[in-house]
């Protein structure tokens, strides 16, 4: 190379650094840089969290993003002080720039909401606000304020109809108004024609609600999805002659005490609605969330001639039938017999 081409070289030479460099991020802002980690990276972003911990999360997971290129990015649109609140996963192989522009836009990773056995709306509210970004508090006074749950049909006592042990997906700031909301087209889009149409071949004149019910009182009986359609039948035929259900869940969400084993006399006499060795007919709501399965149970229950039931004397959870009181009267002998010997007092 002679002398004159060097002069050249050595004069383009910032030139050509300044071209590299600018290459390097047009080329990792046009998509090139992808995360690789597998992993979920969530991070919570509220209306008070700090600009400087959302950038230590981003950071933290700089092995997944090209943090270059996210850090060009932010700088250019002023992100860090246009936080928009969310949950969000910045990992899990999706590319810087798309992780980038759901934080910027506020495009949130929907989180997945479980809703098990629990016995009602208090419980249910405290399950929410481990799961979503409102408090238990505020999904408390939603799900139990009587104007707005007037306008789905509900009212405090049949709010938990709502809830069927199901999964479903939210955005975690979802507000609480939204959610009852949300709940209340899952429920409806549930009732079909065809479950609306079972309703009166169960008893004439039943509600959904009245059928969720029945349904809770059939969940807390058995966990044995094999049983579930007798039982149902049986509180149907009780219904059906106007006896009353003496049911024991219902005593013991009547006491407020679900670890009772064996419901006593002092029980019995509890006043309350729920109470249904006092009271005939359904209680005023269910006694606890229930699984697609007991909702199906009652629409097609079984046919059977069966009045009384109780609990084996080999505590398997399943149950002794019996369409006769002296039959239930020694089916439960046995049982307290059971009881006595393994001595469960209550």
């Amino acid at each position: 190379m002679d002398f004159k081409a060097k002069k050249i070289l050595i004069a383009l030479s910032p030139l050509l650094l300044i071209f590299g460099i600018a290459a390097g991020i047009v080329y990792g802002v046009l998509g090139t840089s992808f995360a690789t980690t597998d992993d979920e990276h969530i991070i919570f972003i509220t209306e008070n969290t700090p600009a400087d911990s959302v950038r230590h999360h981003v950071e933290s997971v700089s092995k997944g993003l090209k943090l270059r290129v996210f850090n060009y990015l932010a700088q250019k649109d002023d992100y860090y002080n246009n936080l928009r609140p969310g949950r969000y996963d910045i990992g899990s192989g999706t590319s810087t720039i798309e992780v980038y522009r759901n934080l910027r836009s506020g495009n949130e990773t929907p989180v997945k909401v479980n809703i098990p056995f629990l016995h009602n709306i208090s419980e249910v509210s405290r399950h929410l606000g481990k799961k979503l970004m409102a408090d238990s508090a505020d999904f408390e006074r939603v799900l139990t304020n009587e104007e707005l749950l007037s306008k789905y049909s509900l009212k405090r006592e049949t709010a938990i109809c709502l809830f069927m042990q199901e999964t479903y997906e939210f955005y975690w700031t979802i507000t609480p108004e939204k959610f009852l909301e949300r709940m209340a087209k899952e429920y409806d889009r549930y009732w079909t024609d065809s479950r609306r149409k079972k309703l009166n071949r169960v008893h004439e004149g039943f509600s959904r609600e009245e059928a969720i019910t029945l349904a809770s009182i059939v969940e807390c009986e058995t966990n044995n999805k094999d049983e579930k359609p007798t039982i149902a039948g049986l509180y149907i035929n009780r219904l059906h002659k106007g006896m009353k259900l003496q049911t024991d869940p219902t005593v013991k969400y009547a006491v407020g005490d679900f670890t009772i084993r064996r419901v006593l006399n002092k029980h019995l006499m509890t006043e309350s609605p729920y109470n249904t060795y006092l009271h005939e007919g359904l209680p005023p709501g269910p006694i606890c969330t229930v699984s697609p399965a007991s909702i199906k149970a009652v629409l097609d229950y079984e046919q059977n001639d069966y009045l009384f039931m109780c609990a084996k004397e080999d505590f398997s959870g399943t149950h002794n039938f019996a369409a006769t009181d002296v039959e239930h009267a020694a089916n439960a002998k046995r049982y307290q017999k059971a009881l006595d010997a393994r001595k469960i007092k209550k």
